[in-house]
């Protein structure tokens, strides 16, 4: 196949300590557009600075995500053979055209790689997931005010790019609170929409207005296009959560089976559910539950994934319930696996000093 012409497209505002890092890893694009939102920072002028990007300023109101990124869409050059949207606060690792030139094929329309949307303190992957924003340049728009997403106006074929990996850095200070009245709007835009109906009550969770959660993902699993197991059962896991917090222990008991019943092959229900027992000091059905959660070995590649049943929280929370239902030997054991996944933490070791203490005491 002859040389590919690809273009990186991307919104910004007020990115200025990740101008540089996203460049570096972006240029091995032909073509590099950025499209700044707004910034009062010097992110416009550093973007100008980088030999191979092309930077616009225009400032939309009202805000929607899926208008600014049809806006930076449209400076990506006509002739461009694929397009790959990304974030200022994304990383491709090095080699990444390569891989995508080597898989691309004439039929391709669309394709999807690896993304590893978090990281633990030690730099290991979290939440691992797909991601498809690598695009011909014609037949495809963004839609909806916020999560928006890649629509395809034609026939789509889309093929997936081993090798390809991007990395998301997320700064965790910069705040979200367009994101409930954008998601609201887009529920009021489309009704049926399943996938904006789950983000909806699940930002209403994160808000705290449990009433409204709960409603809300009721309807999101009552639609029909809500097939997919992984989100109905985070829906029902987060109807759990928010009776929980209520203090209607019995209804969100409820609905943390429901959710087990509805992908028993997940371990975050089992570890909801067993956190759940072990905060209100029910150990003996923390463990349970736990343990059945530690069966489940293997970790599907999705969005839906929760780093705290894959880090050491879920062996540390082990141990103190197995400590309390006078399992000595099995906390040490569980304290130990904590430890092994996370050693700089030293309320774990000092726990594992009690635990041996007791031990010896009791030989």
């Amino acid at each position: 196949m002859s040389k590919l012409k690809i273009s990186v497209y991307a919104i910004t505002k007020n990115e200025e300590n990740n101008v540089l890092d996203w460049y570096n890893s972006m240029k091995e694009a032909d073509e590099i557009i950025v499209l700044d939102t707004g910034s009062t920072d010097k992110t416009l002028e550093m973007l100008k600075k980088c030999p191979k990007i092309k930077a616009y300023q225009e400032k939309i109101v009202p805000w929607r995500f899926d208008v600014a990124r049809n806006k930076s869409l449209e400076y990506v050059a006509e002739d461009t053979d694929i397009c790959i949207c990304t974030d200022l606060d994304e990383r491709f690792e090095r080699g990444w055209r390569k891989s995508l030139e080597n898989n691309w094929t004439k039929d391709a329309t669309r394709a999807k790689y690896l993304y590893n949307w978090s990281f633990d303190e030690y730099g290991n992957p979290g939440t691992t997931f797909y991601l498809n924003k690598i695009h011909t340049r014609h037949n495809y728009k963004w839609t909806h005010p916020v999560h928006e997403v890649l629509t395809c106006l034609d026939n789509e074929n889309e093929i997936f790019i081993p090798n390809m990996v991007l990395n998301h850095y997320q700064d965790f200070t910069k705040p979200r609170s367009s994101y409930l009245p954008l998601l609201e709007l887009s529920v009021k835009e489309d009704p049926t929409d399943d996938r904006n109906m789950h983000y909806l009550g699940r930002e209403y969770m994160y808000y705290k207005k449990w009433d409204k959660a709960i409603s809300t993902l009721h309807k999101h699993l009552l639609l029909p296009k809500a097939t997919w197991k992984d989100e109905r059962c985070a829906s029902m896991r987060y109807i759990a959560y928010s009776y929980f917090n209520k203090k209607y222990y019995e209804e969100a008991i409820m609905w943390y089976e429901k959710a087990i019943s509805e992908s028993p092959y997940l371990r975050e229900p089992y570890f909801d559910l067993g956190y759940m027992y072990y905060t209100i000091k029910d150990y003996k059905n923390s463990e349970k539950y736990l343990r059945q959660a530690l069966k489940i070995e293997n970790k599907t590649i999705s969005y839906i994934n929760e780093e705290k049943a894959w880090n050491e929280t879920i062996y540390d929370l082990l141990s103190i319930s197995c400590f309390y239902n006078s399992k000595f030997e099995d906390s040490l054991h569980f304290v130990n696996q904590a430890i092994n996944k996370n050693n700089k933490d030293e309320r774990l070791k000092e726990n594992k000093k009690i635990i041996e203490n007791y031990i010896q005491k009791n030989i």
